[in-house]
C-alpha cells in the first residue's frame, strides 16, 4: 500500500507544479497583454483563474496523499506548521508555498478586490511560492537523479522564469500598469 502512496504523492505533486508554472505564466502573459487579439481578454483571464484553482486542488491532494502514507512521517502538524518535520527545509517550503497559493486563490475570488495595489501585491506571492515549491521539489524528491526529473525541472522553471521576463520588459517597456 505505502508503494502507491508514495506514487500518488509525487504523482499529484508534479501535476500540481505544472499547473502553478502554467497559471503563473498565464498570469503574466494576461497582465502583460500579449495574450493577441484572437481570444478575448475574459477567456485569459478565466483559464489563469481556473489553472490556479485546479493547482490548488491536486497542491491539496498532494498533501493528503502525503498525510496518508504512513512512511512519509508525515502528520497534521508538519503539514500546518513549517520546519516540524524530518526533513525540516524540504517540507517547510511546501507548506509556505501551500500558505501562499492559498492566499493568492482565495484573495482573488471577490471581483471588488481585484485590481487594487494591495490585491496586486498580494497576487505576486504567487512567484515566490512558485520558487518554493521548486525548492521543495528538489529538496524533496526522490527522483532528484532521473533524467526526466532534472528535464522536466528545468523545463518548468524556465517556463516560469519566461513569464516573469515578459512582464518585466512589458512594465520597462511602459506598455502596462507597474504593478
Amino acid at each position: 500500500m505505502s508503494i502507491w502512496m508514495g506514487y500518488l504523492t509525487r504523482s499529484t505533486g508534479i501535476v500540481a507544479t505544472i499547473l502553478v508554472v502554467a497559471a503563473l505564466l498565464w498570469g503574466f502573459f494576461f497582465s502583460s497583454r500579449t495574450t493577441g487579439t484572437r481570444l478575448r481578454p475574459a477567456w485569459w483571464l478565466d483559464l489563469h483563474n481556473w489553472l490556479g484553482g485546479l493547482a490548488l486542488i491536486f497542491c491539496g491532494l498532494h498533501i493528503l496523499a502525503a498525510w496518508l502514507d504512513t512512511s512519509s512521517g508525515i502528520g497534521l502538524i508538519q503539514i500546518l506548521v513549517p520546519g516540524t518535520a524530518v526533513q525540516a527545509w524540504p517540507i517547510a517550503w511546501g507548506v509556505i508555498a501551500t500558505y501562499g497559493l492559498v492566499v493568492v486563490v482565495f484573495t482573488s475570488w471577490p471581483r471588488r478586490l481585484r485590481r487594487r495595489l494591495w490585491w496586486r501585491i498580494i497576487h505576486l506571492t504567487s512567484v515566490a511560492a512558485t520558487a518554493f515549491i521548486f525548492l521543495h521539489a528538489y529538496q524533496t524528491g526522490s527522483d532528484v537523479g532521473n533524467l526526466a526529473f532534472r528535464v522536466g525541472f528545468i523545463a518548468a522553471a524556465w517556463l516560469a522564469s519566461y513569464g516573469v521576463g515578459v512582464r518585466v520588459f512589458t512594465i520597462a517597456d511602459g506598455r502596462t500598469s507597474k504593478v
